[in-house]
């Protein structure tokens, strides 16, 4: 329970904030003395109703309602930890505190969190801290024989482990003596520029095709489409800020002008307060509902490949890449701090291979 004074028309309103369920679901309820001016707050929250079993008003369980009342986060891995041992139990929460402390973003947490536990209750009874290179790398061929896991999932996973014995324990070559699997070399899917259309013409939605449009227009991951703030457009010069993305760096996208008009038609009628685009409690757009927008979208279409929201930027690269631009600009316009990962467009561009001249035309 969290108690949080709340200040309306110069009184001071004590609110309980708790967690709990209501019929067979995860609500947050909302306490406080009668106070006409807080029930008609209360009453504009989305989702908000009352309980006459209770005598209290509740909301559904969601991330930004946690946020704004100030209530814990749901934690990662819940249930692998519960599984664990008191000592690993104990790894497990200074692994998560270090990344933590060390700046990583959400998603390195939860993917490392997760991968970490992982590791931890094939361990069972044994602590991590007693571990050798040996055992390390048994579970690495474990990984491969038994959990038949891909080579970049391998990787994901060691470099998980890694950090714990590198970067917590302080045992920096630990791993210099367990091998790694060759990782495969992935090539961006692509969308061809007639199917993104087709899937811009099937999301009838205004939100929904505004926020297609500018990550494809923008070449933006989903966490940064997500991530965008209303101060952050700037119509005058046409650009957008795009802040704290992958590695923590900030940069500007080019607003494509055939945009415009649809963005402000989209301001003008969904009124976002903070981020540009918020989801139906408020906050931050959640990544999974864009995902679920894309695949909708792509469903209507009749645009059949296994490909998800973020082939709209490998999409926008190529093309970028096909009318030809050059490709450091095309570096600067994703974000990419290496050369290479943007290099990688080259492999899956038509105007790349159209313009190899076979040797039999030479004869």
């Amino acid at each position: 329970m969290v108690e949080v004074s709340e200040i309306k028309n110069n009184t001071c309103v004590l609110v309980d904030y708790e967690l709990g369920t209501h019929r067979e679901k995860s609500v947050i309820f909302i306490r406080f003395a009668y106070d006409k001016a807080m029930v008609e707050q209360v009453k504009s929250l989305v989702g908000c109703r009352w309980s006459q079993s209770n005598k209290c008003w509740y909301v559904p369980d969601v991330v930004e309602y946690r946020k704004r009342f100030g209530l814990p986060l749901k934690s990662i891995g819940k249930t692998a930890v519960s599984k664990m041992s008191v000592e690993n139990g104990l790894a497990f929460k200074r692994y998560m505190e270090t990344l933590q402390l060390k700046g990583y973003s959400a998603n390195t947490l939860r993917c490392y969190g997760h991968e970490f536990a992982q590791f931890l209750n094939v361990l069972k009874t044994k602590t991590v801290d007693s571990c050798d290179e040996e055992v390390v790398r048994r579970y690495v061929l474990y990984c491969i024989n038994v959990l038949k896991m891909s080579e970049n999932s391998i990787h994901s996973r060691i470099n998980a482990v890694k950090f714990y014995f590198q970067t917590v324990l302080k045992r920096p070559t630990f791993f210099v003596e367990i091998p790694r699997p060759k990782k495969h070399n992935i090539l961006p899917k692509v969308i061809h520029g007639i199917d993104v259309k087709k899937i811009f013409d099937n999301t009838p939605n205004l939100k929904h095709n505004t926020m297609l449009k500018l990550s494809y227009g923008m070449g933006l991951r989903v966490s940064e489409i997500i991530n965008i703030k209303v101060e952050d457009v700037d119509s005058k010069s046409m650009q957008v800020f795009i802040r704290r993305a992958k590695g923590k760096k900030d940069r500007y996208a080019n607003l494509p002008e055939s945009i415009l008009d649809q963005l402000r038609l989209y301001y003008k009628e969904y009124g976002p307060q903070e981020y540009l685009f918020e989801g139906q409690f408020g906050g931050q757009y959640s990544t999974r509902s864009v995902q679920q927008v894309f695949k909708d979208s792509m469903r209507r279409a009749g645009v059949n490949k296994n490909v998800g929201v973020h082939s709209l930027r490998h999409s926008f690269a190529t093309h970028l890449l096909e009318k030809g631009t050059d490709v450091r600009l095309i570096q600067d316009l994703l974000g990419h701090k290496d050369i290479k990962t943007t290099l990688l467009y080259t492999h899956v561009s038509d105007w790349s291979l159209q313009n190899v001249r076979s040797p039999l035309d030479d004869l």
